[in-house]
């Protein structure tokens, strides 16, 4: 009989999956009001023939709209003069369309609007460490990548570049959308470059979460569901080569969203915990970390476990993604995380993921980088590294 320890499901967005179903959202945003604030970057969306389709179908409804653009990622300092410019403009609700940056900025922007507070305010680790009590004007997120599932968490993660900056998250079940609108259509306009990176980001959320150290029957299933997803339409979405690639994108889009879904419920692991001071120091994409750590970090994690865990659950759920991704039903475990680890390698190559190096990133920063990894996703790994085993995974990646 299946032993089903106590776990508790936070808040979710409601979600509508399916080509073309952006074409709901006028009518979801008119049900806020009349006055709606549409954030997207500067080439997704907003560059394409979709954005005059989309503001002639508010303005069908009835609906005023005014617009901003986030360029690159968001900082506190950006999504602050966003919230000062449109404070007294009465927006009703927030639409943010585009990448994982543009949704995290949008529901930064939705949630100070009533208040005009500075998100520095609630910025976890180094803001004034206020408690946000909501409430947020209505926040609907509608991705146009595939990769960091933000339209289905309540963080929205802005960061301050530099040797001494910092990526953290402003975090409240208050943020999270009303509406997730995922079209997998909207992938359409994606570079190779930017599924691959998306693309091993998704994987690498479904992976950690797969094996936390908070996982649960819930978020297991799901983080499967996903990993099946990316193991049947990644590739077929990077090469782009229809009609194989529409099916592609959807399984991304799929991946992307069940891996928001499950990282917000159980949280991560040590590549996305040294995401975070990478990604903070260093001009290196989120996915470009995820794609070329993740190997690198699942060898450590699996050695640090048999040597001194070698009950941990994880080892075998491990196991479970080897024989899933590979296609080898029959191997045995370990035979299973050898391949594993093999694979992740090989896609990383594949892909042309960049290592550290190219970003500037040298021998001499490791301490500083592993001095600023136990964030909140490192607390959720499998077991906990030593600060050689986390620079290791750097090391390999330099």
């Amino acid at each position: 009989m299946m032993q089903l320890k106590a776990f508790s499901i936070a808040r979710l967005p409601r979600i509508q999956f399916g080509r073309g179903r952006i074409a709901d959202a006028p009518a979801l945003a008119a049900t806020y009001g009349s006055k709606a604030l549409l954030v997207t970057g500067k080439q997704s969306f907003f560059a394409t023939p979709r954005w005059g389709q989309f503001t002639e179908a508010l303005a069908a409804r009835g609906m005023e709209w005014q617009h901003c653009i986030i360029a690159g990622e968001p900082s506190p300092a950006l999504v602050d003069e966003t919230v000062q410019r449109f404070l007294g403009e009465a927006i009703d609700v927030v639409i943010a369309i585009g990448g994982g940056s543009v949704l995290d900025a949008g529901k930064a922007i939705a949630g100070l609007l009533p208040s005009g507070d500075s998100v520095m305010d609630y910025l976890e680790g180094v803001g004034k460490n206020k408690t946000y009590r909501g409430p947020s004007t209505p926040f609907i997120a509608i991705p146009t990548t595939a990769g960091t599932g933000s339209e289905a968490t309540k963080n929205s993660v802005l960061s301050v570049q530099g040797s001494e900056g910092f990526k953290k998250s402003f975090r409240d079940e208050c943020l999270v959308p009303e509406y997730a609108i995922i079209d997998p259509d909207l992938l359409a306009t994606c570079s190779p470059a930017l599924i691959a990176a998306d693309g091993m980001d998704a994987l690498t959320q479904l992976l950690e979460s797969y094996v936390s150290a908070k996982a649960n029957p819930f978020t297991d299933a799901l983080a499967w569901s996903g990993m099946e997803a990316v193991e049947s339409g990644f590739f077929a979405a990077w090469r782009g080569m229809e009609p194989d690639a529409g099916e592609g994108r959807a399984a991304m889009a799929y991946a992307a969203l069940l891996s928001g879904i499950t990282l917000a419920q159980v949280g991560l692991g040590s590549v996305h915990g040294l995401a975070s001071p990478l990604g903070a120091f260093f001009p290196i994409p989120h996915g470009v970390v995820c794609g070329t750590l993740v190997a690198a970090a699942t060898e450590v994690n699996i050695r640090a476990m048999q040597v001194r865990e070698p009950n941990n659950p994880a080892l075998q759920k491990y196991a479970q993604v080897g024989r899933l991704l590979t296609g080898d039903k029959h191997s045995d475990d370990n035979a299973a995380r050898a391949a594993l680890i093999a694979l992740l390698s090989q896609w990383s190559d594949v892909l042309q993921l960049p290592r550290l190096g190219a970003y500037g990133i040298n021998q001499d920063d490791l301490p500083h980088i592993v001095a600023n990894s136990r964030g909140s996703s490192m607390q959720t790994n499998p077991i906990v590294l030593t600060d050689k085993e986390i620079a290791e995974i750097l090391q390999r990646r330099l």
